[in-house]
């Protein structure tokens, strides 16, 4: 069976139109879209004169001083010398040669008093050789009646011989106290230096009838009983 269509129903005489009136519509909206924008452009017309030149600046020109001359040198006075001729008398001048005879006495120089330098020799032996308040054996008997033995070296059993030097002053008074053989524990060494310095002063030793210092040793025994 044969559709039939009516003429008036036929949009195939109408295609050309809706073709152009949709090109038509579609280049308005490129058109639109392309002329489309959110900010305001702002045309400077070029020829203002504004642009074109510089401003022009003042430069104020400032006048330079000149300065004052210096001052003329100092005339110097040249000293007139007047001539006298060979024939012409001068006037004389008489001189005293006579002079006052002064007597001058001249002292004797005074010798300063030489002040004698205390001699700080240390001797080792001397003529009378210094002592203990009592001889060696007041010394034996004060050193055993206040050495204190250290409880450190009581507790741990140590036992030792302390050899201190010192020096015995020209008053008897005892001064550089020092170990020179150890006890083999730093108490016992301790103790014999604190024993030595406790003395009493000793009777100073002389040389030539004059007292001295002397140096003296003395050992120091730690024995457990």
């Amino acid at each position: 069976m044969q559709v039939k269509k009516s003429e008036k129903a036929s949009l195939e005489k109408d295609k050309i139109v809706y073709v152009l009136m949709g090109l038509v519509f579609v280049l308005s909206l490129c058109y639109v879209a392309l002329e489309w924008t959110e900010r305001e452009v702002t045309k400077y017309d070029v020829t203002d004169t504004e642009f074109l030149f510089e401003e022009e600046v003042e430069i104020q020109q400032t006048s330079q001083e000149t300065p004052p001359p210096p001052p003329p040198p100092a005339v110097q006075e040249v000293e007139v010398l007047n001539v006298v001729e060979d024939n012409v008398e001068t006037e004389s001048i008489e001189v005293n040669t006579e002079e006052t005879e002064t007597e001058v006495v001249i002292a004797a120089p005074v010798e300063a008093p030489v002040e004698e330098e205390e001699e700080e020799v240390v001797f080792v032996v001397v003529e009378s050789m210094p002592e203990f308040p009592g001889g060696q054996q007041a010394l034996f008997k004060y050193l055993s009646e206040n050495v204190k033995y250290p409880v450190i070296a009581q507790e741990n059993g140590i036992q030792g011989r302390v050899i201190c030097q010192f020096v015995v002053n020209k008053d008897g008074s005892i001064v550089d106290v020092e170990v020179v053989r150890s006890g083999g524990d730093a108490s016992l060494d301790k103790e014999a230096i604190r024993v030595i310095k406790s003395m009493p002063k000793w009777k100073p030793g002389k040389q030539r009838g004059k007292p001295v210092r002397v140096k003296y040793t003395v050992p120091v025994n730690f024995k457990l009983q």
